[in-house]
């Protein structure tokens, strides 16, 4: 077990939820359901808490009921080698109801926020050419979706 782990609080999908996930990343997987027992405070039976994996990330999902909600003040962060990783991931996560934001940003079904972040885009970034930083960052700055062929074309300019 790891020393931390996310701990996710939804309203009643925790398990959907953690099966969304699973079915999305490689290498992921379902460990354990814990279902509330008679002392409740959820009804008997139902999902209390879901342990899984993500890419060997381990998360836990609580269904907890409404009072709390994500905000983008957490937010899961995929790194991407190549553009093809990039479409994948903010497909499927803002697939039946998920939002796109700004700058790579999106918001799955659930509300949980992502950043389906290319690293190419942190290398350029990171340049020493503060002309090229200023392009890319302008160039980024008007993207929802991340384009890596547009940053490099920026980076060149």
């Amino acid at each position: 077990m790891q020393k931390i782990s996310p701990f996710l609080w939804f309203d009643h999908q925790a398990e959907e939820a953690a099966h969304f996930y699973v079915s999305i990343f490689k290498n992921s997987t379902v460990l354990k359901i814990s279902r509330y027992g008679e002392a409740g405070p959820g009804p008997a039976g139902s999902v209390m808490v879901v342990n899984f994996q993500i890419e060997g990330q381990d998360f836990m999902a609580l269904n907890a009921g409404p009072l709390f909600k994500f905000t983008e003040a957490i937010s899961f962060v995929i790194n991407c080698q190549k553009q093809e990783e990039v479409d994948y991931f903010w497909s499927k996560l803002t697939a039946n109801g998920g939002q796109e934001s700004q700058c790579g940003w999106l918001k799955d079904k659930f509300g949980l926020s992502w950043q389906v972040t290319p690293t190419i885009l942190g290398e350029l970034l990171a340049d020493k050419d503060l002309k090229k930083v200023q392009r890319v960052m302008q160039t980024m700055l008007q993207m929802k979706k991340i384009d890596i062929a547009a940053l490099q074309r920026a980076a060149q300019e």
